[in-house]
């Protein structure tokens, strides 16, 4: 699997490239600017993208703002954004297209590798790899009216999907069966009106609905 890494910090940079080729990965480019790392996606075609949010020369909004470019430029190109802190607008930024092939993560969470790395896969097979720290802080006040419709239960089974955790690490962390947590996952399904026909896009799709409808209130949290 071919990556592209948009990292400015030498360390952090170097350490994902070893971790990433002992785990199998081929790190396509490393780029320390929005512009390289355009670029290298051009050239390279990556399976999947690493992005920092904050790249030179100001450190503000580079990255994330290279990764939205090239997610329009390369339809549907899966990006893994890494950031130090929980920063909530560009969290929903990257969401607000709707489509699946994204991920957020805290820079500490690179030191579990087995949880990164599975996190980055699922990104590149177009699902999603959500920080529960980030999720927390996209949580508002106000729900969505379908979203309302859930129950308690089945906003934990949500909010773990949105995690990017399948249906046996679900069952694990919630202590129940997985035939409880498939009964739990299709009411979800029938209460945000995704139809069978939807595939196996509809697991992205109702984390997208989870996410995406707290991305429009979330300035009740301020």
């Amino acid at each position: 699997m071919r990556v592209v890494i948009a990292e400015d910090n030498v360390l952090l940079a170097g350490g994902l490239e070893l971790l990433l080729a002992a785990r199998g990965f081929e790190v396509a480019a490393v780029a320390r600017e929005a512009p390289a790392f355009l670029d290298a996606v051009a050239e390279h075609r990556p399976d999947v993208t690493i992005v920092d949010v904050r790249l030179p020369p100001s450190y503000k909004d580079e990255g994330i703002r290279a990764a939205l470019r090239a997610r329009r430029l390369h339809a549907g190109l899966p990006v893994l954004v890494l950031s130090q802190y929980v920063e909530r607008e560009y969290a929903r930024e990257l969401l607000s297209d709707g489509r699946g092939g994204i991920g957020y993560l805290l820079k500490d969470r690179v030191s579990r590798v087995a949880e990164f790395t599975g996190g980055l896969r699922r990104v590149a097979a177009g699902g999603t790899a959500m920080d529960p720290e980030v999720i927390s802080q996209l949580l508002v006040r106000r729900e969505d009216d379908a979203l309302a419709r859930l129950s308690p239960r089945e906003h934990e089974v949500l909010a773990l999907m949105a995690e990017g955790h399948d249906n046996a690490a679900i069952a694990c962390r919630l202590r129940i069966t997985g035939n409880a947590v498939h009964k739990h996952i299709g009411s979800v399904f029938a209460k945000l009106g995704l139809p069978p026909d939807a595939g196996g896009h509809r697991r992205v799709q109702a984390v997208l609905t989870y996410l995406d409808h707290r991305r429009g209130a979330g300035a009740t949290t301020e």
